[in-house]
């Protein structure tokens, strides 16, 4: 058979998602999980400061300047997307605030920009779920913020459980997220909904929704699924009703 005969596999196009990070986000790896193989992440974090995890520090971490420098920052390699993966730095100031650290992103010359509280709502509204179940690692009064976020999008937080953390939030163990899933009550919710990027889950998305019988979205995966899309990357093999939809990958098409 001559060369010109050989089949080969064609390969798909390389693509890069962009990732501004809290300065302490610990779980790089589980986001690179979330990705397909062909597919790069480049990852930069804000700069370190050192308050509490309260509602004051993710007001700090939503200074629409702090994310347009660090998005600047990781334009370098040419990502496809870029995401601001923060959840509570994203929802604290609310829609408004939502939309300026977006436009941000975009003045600092992202192709696309989305946020972890965007990707959320996306996500929600992809699967039509509008009564969620929040389970989050944070104080009180972060999580009454993550309500009235999605409230603004007519989105309304049928019951809540916090882990009351104030610090060391990746140190989250799966053994404590499924206890923390376990207490909630999911009666009358369309989904649930795991707040923070810095909570491990993804081994626990498919057998969680096993477990509840509705789709479980997490920090993480709504993020990745949200700059995938905007990147144009389809057809994802990943976990959770989200990634349901797990057609041709059509990145090189």
């Amino acid at each position: 058979m001559s060369e010109d005969c050989v089949i080969r596999p064609v390969e798909p196009a390389p693509a890069g998602i962009g990732l501004v990070a809290p300065f302490d986000f610990a779980l790089d790896r589980e986001l690179w999980r979330w990705l397909p193989a062909h597919v790069d992440l480049y990852a930069t974090r804000l700069p370190y400061l050192s308050d509490p995890v309260s509602v004051e520090l993710a007001s700090a971490l939503s200074d629409p300047r702090g994310v347009r420098n660090a998005t600047r920052d990781i334009l370098a390699p040419e990502p496809s997307s870029v995401a601001y993966s923060c959840s509570s730095g994203s929802f604290v100031d609310g829609a408004a605030g939502e939309a300026a650290i977006v436009a941000a992103m975009f003045d600092a010359g992202a192709p696309a920009a989305v946020t972890t509280s965007g990707a959320m709502i996306a996500a929600l509204t992809e699967l039509g779920a509008r009564r969620v179940a929040l389970v989050t690692p944070y104080v009180d009064a972060i999580t009454d913020k993550l309500v009235d976020f999605l409230a603004e999008f007519g989105i309304a937080a049928t019951a809540r459980f916090d882990l009351g953390l104030s610090g060391g939030i990746w140190k989250t163990s799966y053994a404590d997220v499924r206890t923390a899933v376990s207490t909630v009550d999911t009666t009358g919710a369309d989904a649930v909904f795991i707040a923070c990027t810095n909570v491990p889950t993804y081994d626990l998305v498919a057998p969680l929704e096993a477990q509840l019988d509705v789709p479980v979205l997490t920090a993480n995966q709504v993020t990745m699924w949200a700059a995938m899309r905007d990147a144009g990357i389809t057809g994802v093999d990943a976990p959770g009703a989200l990634f349901a939809d797990r057609g041709e990958d059509l990145t090189a098409a």
